[in-house]
């Protein structure tokens, strides 16, 4: 639990951060137009640079279709009503154009992704207006065909959280589908007495939603409290990651299979809090061979968290640390890793880098089991941003996305790109 203590008051102090946000009076249209640089090797460029009124604290990542289009969420701001928002972004003429698509009565930590019929889904902590331990949603384009870039969706609230046996406020982690349609994702807290959260499985019939805990967490030796969502295998598992709990109140990394009609957890990796890290806010990822790769916030020889590699043996899973960083505790990644298609794993830290305003970074296997470290891009908490807690993103031209949570321009975040990485 000291984990958890020690986030809830990183939470505090990055929230009073974000507080210094300086709100304008003037109205501010929410179509912004930023001009794309040149690209270039290892390029960074900012593409949208957040000031208040369009948003602040964009600690999700962004999600992109089939056209280029960027899809991410803020977690507070919209001309001070500290309410969250969802966000689209294109190019035209080379241009970035900037619209707000819905702003909430809450505020909004996880990203939004497609799911069924092409809707955007997504989950919010809380909300103003009677759910204080969050919501499901659903957002869709508007009846009437777009004829300018200021297009808003509409809304469906699908599942309000009760934080009682169905769990409840749900942070980072993304929403993922069955190929029948069915939703899977975690809640942070509720389940038992002792509030140690949930997976959980919502399922539709017609327009309606019914939400059901799949598996409540005991704390100890089953883990507490996910804060990422999670993945399937082939073989239709689910995989994810407990910030605290386990063996020795470290977190842990999960396996849930169907069985009877339920399903059965298995811990396939306890951490200790030391070389191998503790605190895994990220979530999980397979390679091709059905290897997880996944990090922690904290612990590693360096005490900055850490990047590991599980990788299956029988029925036991075999523990690989990859990487460890020097900077502060929970200063280490906090979301989910990404592969590039040459095989290379990519991530943020959120406090870690040369200037301790976190860094993008790139691990390339070097054979035998050994990943090289580099540091791509380190945050140095001006105009450029800081704190990037979400995990990049690549377009189709293999071009990197995401975002930085605080500092910029206005002190509200940015959306920057690394062209060519």
């Amino acid at each position: 639990m000291s984990n958890l203590g020690s986030f809830l008051s990183l939470s505090r102090r990055l929230s009073r951060m974000v507080g210094t946000v300086v709100v304008l009076a003037l109205a501010v249209s929410v179509l912004t137009l930023v001009t794309a640089g040149a690209a270039h090797a290892q390029s960074f460029q900012l593409v949208h640079t957040f000031s208040g009124p369009d948003g602040a604290r964009p600690t999700a990542g962004l999600t992109i279709d089939a056209s280029g289009k960027l899809y991410g969420t803020v977690r507070t701001g919209h001309s001070g009503s500290n309410w969250g928002g969802a966000f689209q972004m294109r190019t035209h003429n080379g241009n970035w154009l900037f619209n707000t698509l819905y702003i909430f009565d809450g505020q909004i930590s996880a990203r939004v992704v497609f799911g069924p019929e092409g809707l955007l889904y997504g989950d919010s902590p809380n909300n103003i207006a009677g759910l204080p331990y969050g919501y499901l949603f659903s957002l869709r384009p508007g009846i009437n065909a777009c004829t300018t870039a200021l297009c808003s969706w509409n809304e469906t609230t699908i599942y309000g959280f009760t934080g009682g046996a169905d769990g409840g406020t749900p942070r980072y982690g993304d929403l993922i589908f069955d190929t029948s349609g069915n939703m899977y994702g975690t809640a942070s807290v509720g389940g038992d007495s002792n509030g140690n959260g949930v997976v959980f499985e919502a399922t539709r019939s017609g327009q309606n939603w019914t939400e059901q805990p799949i598996y409540t967490f005991g704390g100890s030796p089953d883990g507490s409290h996910p804060f990422n969502g999670l993945v399937f295998d082939n073989a239709g598992n689910l995989y994810g990651t407990t910030t605290a709990g386990g063996a020795s109140g470290n977190g842990t990394v999960f396996e849930l299979a169907p069985a009877g009609g339920g399903w059965s957890e298995q811990i396939i990796y306890n951490f200790t809090g030391g070389s191998d890290g503790g605190f895994p806010v990220a979530g999980l990822i397979f390679d091709s061979a059905g290897n997880l790769y996944g990090a922690t916030a904290t612990g590693g020889s360096g005490g900055g968290g850490t990047v590991f590699e599980l990788t299956p043996s029988g029925s036991s899973w075999n523990f690989n640390l990859l990487q460890s960083f020097t900077g502060a505790a929970q200063c280490g990644p906090w979301a989910s890793l990404n592969f590039d298609s040459q095989g290379n794993l990519w991530g943020t830290t959120l406090c870690d880098g040369a200037n301790a305003d976190g860094n993008v970074f790139e691990l390339t296997p070097a054979g035998g089991g050994n990943w090289t470290y580099a540091s791509v891009y380190d945050f140095t908490g001006g105009n450029d941003g800081s704190q990037p807690y979400a995990k990049p993103v690549f377009d189709a031209s293999g071009n990197l996305y995401g975002t930085a949570s605080i500092a910029g321009e206005h002190n509200a975040g940015t959306v920057w790109e690394i062209t060519n990485p």
